[in-house]
């Protein structure tokens, strides 16, 4: 087997409960990772994808990581260039957790790496929204954009991929609870009404802006107050089993705030440090085995890099 290259692409949280569309940050962990390598026929072949119980296709054109990676090679000149890429899957489907862009972002960061093109993570965001893209038809980047990147990412307008990456107070955490059931994200998305009134968008331009500020100023209390999704949460959460019960108890122990993680069924609680985070893990995860629901927890800083060569 011809010696390849193999890059890791993070999990995120979408969302961010203030920020539907236009915030999101890295998770340490899961994550996905692509080996790519020079191959032997023309073109770039999806040879092997591991992790993903047969619900990948090898199709280049269908493929989230592939797709990303084609468009790349289409900007470079070099869709004939022998290449042949492996996928390991490594977190789960329909969780809220951006896997689909997990894998576009590590389709295109990976064969930019071979090849050596000098390009910026930045100048490769595109490639890999579009990647995303055919997963689930919208072209944004809350996920997308801080598995790349890294850090706490604000979106001022997905059509342009104007992105700005805010600072990180020290010490802030998450904790992220998977329960597995199916939520479709073109459910999620269905329940959502068209129209906000004035009165909640003005509160949560406010929740917004005050976020953004306490992430500069490391004002966790202000952080507090602002961490509230009146709009989306209120329309999505019924779709969740004992997320009420979880939430309750998420702020109970300290938690910063706590919210749907994308389109769910995964939740996020922020929090000032790691200990309280693993409580709150912990203990929401107690209540999904007393309900006889299997759920993961997932505890990490906020990742600053995104995208990484292993």
């Amino acid at each position: 087997m011809k010696p390849g290259i193999k890059v890791f692409a993070p999990a995120s949280v979408a969302n961010v409960a203030v920020g539907f569309d236009i915030l999101g940050f890295a998770l340490e962990s899961p994550g996905d990772e692509v080996i790519i390598r020079e191959g032997k026929d023309k073109g770039l072949i999806i040879k092997e994808i591991r992790g993903a119980k047969g619900k990948l296709p090898y199709d280049v054109l269908k493929n989230t990581a592939g797709y990303s990676a084609l468009k790349l090679l289409e900007f470079l000149g070099e869709t004939d260039r022998p290449l042949e890429m492996e996928i390991h899957k490594k977190m789960p489907f329909g969780s809220g957790l951006g896997s689909s862009a997990a894998s576009a972002v590590a389709g295109v960061y990976a064969v930019n790496e071979l090849l050596q093109t000098g390009l910026t993570k930045m100048e490769l965001l595109r490639f890999a929204v579009e990647g995303e893209q055919i997963a689930d038809g919208a072209f944004h980047a809350d996920n997308v954009a801080p598995s790349l990147l890294g850090g706490m990412v604000l979106i001022r307008d997905n059509d342009t991929l104007d992105v700005k990456k805010l600072h990180i107070p020290h010490g802030l955490s998450a904790v992220v609870i998977y329960p597995h059931i199916l939520v479709l994200t073109r459910d999620s998305r269905s329940v959502l009404k068209d129209v906000v009134s004035l009165k909640d968008m003005i509160k949560q331009q406010g929740n917004l802006a005050s976020f953004i500020a306490s992430m500069y100023t490391s004002d966790f209390e202000l952080m507090k107050r602002s961490l509230q999704d009146i709009v989306i949460e209120p329309q999505r959460s019924h779709l969740i089993p004992h997320f009420h019960l979880a939430k309750e108890m998420a702020l109970k122990c300290g938690a910063i705030g706590f919210s749907i993680s994308g389109a769910g069924p995964s939740m996020f609680a922020l929090c000032d440090n790691s200990f309280i985070a693993r409580e709150i893990g912990d203990k929401i995860s107690l209540i999904y085995k007393e309900a006889k629901i299997e759920c993961n927890v997932f505890v990490s800083p906020i990742n600053h890099e995104g995208a990484v060569l292993l």
